[in-house]
C-alpha cells in the first residue's frame, strides 16, 4: 500500500465500484480480499471519507457505499410509468402462438419499488381469466407464504412470471415461447432492481440462471442474476402436490428474510 501508483489504482477501482453500485441499496458484491483492500482506502477524492461497512450472505461480501446525493436525480419516479408502458407492449404481443389462445396477458402484481421479486413459471386458468399472477390455489399458497410466513402484505412485494400468457391446458412452456417472452422479464427486473429475486420452480430458475440443474440442487445456496442475489425454491403448485417440502421452502424464505433484515413473525421460527 506504500506504492503511490498502487494506491492510486485502488482508489480508481473504488470510485468505479461506488459508481456501479446498486441504485437503491447502493451495494455491490465483492470478494473478501478486494473488500478488505478497498476498506482501507478513503473514497476517491475525499481522504476524510469514512470507510464502508460489510454485510450479506455468508459466502460473499457486500460493500455498502455512501448514500446517493439528495440532489441527484433518481429513476424511481419513472419506474412505474416505464412498467406501465412495458405492460401495454406485452398486452399487444403476438410473437408466439400463445397469443392465439390467451384471454389476456398476465404482466405482474405488486409494488414496482419492492425489495423482493417472486418469479414464477406461467399463468394458469384463473390468472388468464383475471389478468393477475398467482391468484389460483398455488397463488393462495404464495400469498400465505408472504403474509403469514414473512409478515408482509402481498402489495409490498412484486410477483411476475417468465411467460406472460397461459399455455393451453397449463402445459409446460416451450423453449421457443420462453425465448420470445424472456426479454419482457429481463426489462421488468431491470426497471425494478430488487434487492433479492426468488425464483419459484424449475422454469424460473432455468431461465434466470441459464441452467438445467434441478431445483432440489439449486436451492439452499445464493445465486446471482445481473448482480442481484437470487434464491431458488419450489413452486407453490409443486408444494400443493408435495406438502412435505413446505419446510424446505420455509427454510429458503427465512434466508431471504435474514438477508433483507425482515424479522420472523412470532411463532414462525423453527
Amino acid at each position: 500500500m506504500s506504492n503511490p501508483l498502487y494506491r492510486e489504482i485502488l482508489q480508481d477501482i473504488r470510485a468505479l465500484v461506488e459508481s456501479a453500485a446498486h441504485p437503491r441499496r447502493r451495494t455491490i458484491r465483492l470478494s473478501p480480499e478486494v473488500a478488505a483492500k478497498l476498506e482501507a482506502l478513503p473514497s476517491a477524492g475525499t481522504a476524510a471519507a469514512g470507510a464502508g461497512t460489510y454485510s450479506g450472505p455468508a459466502e460473499t461480501q457486500v460493500m455498502s457505499t455512501p448514500a446517493p446525493d439528495p440532489g441527484a436525480t433518481s429513476d424511481s419516479g419513472a419506474r412505474g410509468p416505464a412498467l406501465d408502458a412495458l405492460e401495454k407492449t406485452v398486452a399487444m404481443c403476438t410473437k408466439c402462438e400463445l397469443h392465439e389462445t390467451r384471454t389476456q396477458t398476465v404482466f405482474a402484481d405488486g409494488d414496482p419499488t419492492a425489495r423482493i421479486v417472486f418469479v414464477g413459471e406461467a399463468p394458469g386458468a384463473e390468472e388468464d381469466r383475471q389478468g393477475v399472477p398467482f391468484v389460483g390455489r398455488a397463488g393462495q399458497l404464495l400469498t400465505d407464504i408472504i403474509t403469514k410466513g414473512m409478515g408482509l402484505r402481498r402489495e409490498e412485494v412484486y410477483i411476475c412470471n417468465v411467460i406472460k400468457c397461459r399455455p393451453p391446458n397449463n402445459r409446460d412452456p416451450k423453449p421457443a415461447e420462453i425465448e420470445q417472452c424472456e426479454p419482457y422479464l429481463v426489462e421488468q427486473l431491470r426497471l425494478i432492481q430488487p434487492e433479492v429475486i426468488c425464483a419459484l420452480g424449475a422454469h424460473a430458475a432455468r431461465t434466470l440462471l441459464r441452467t438445467t440443474v434441478a431445483v432440489g440442487k439449486l436451492r439452499g445456496q445464493w445465486h446471482e442474476y445481473c448482480g442481484i442475489p437470487l434464491r431458488v425454491t419450489y413452486h407453490p403448485s409443486y408444494l400443493l402436490r408435495n406438502p412435505a417440502d413446505k419446510r424446505k421452502t420455509w427454510e429458503d424464505i427465512q434466508l431471504i428474510m435474514e438477508y433483507l433484515g425482515i424479522p420472523i413473525p412470532h411463532g414462525k421460527g423453527s
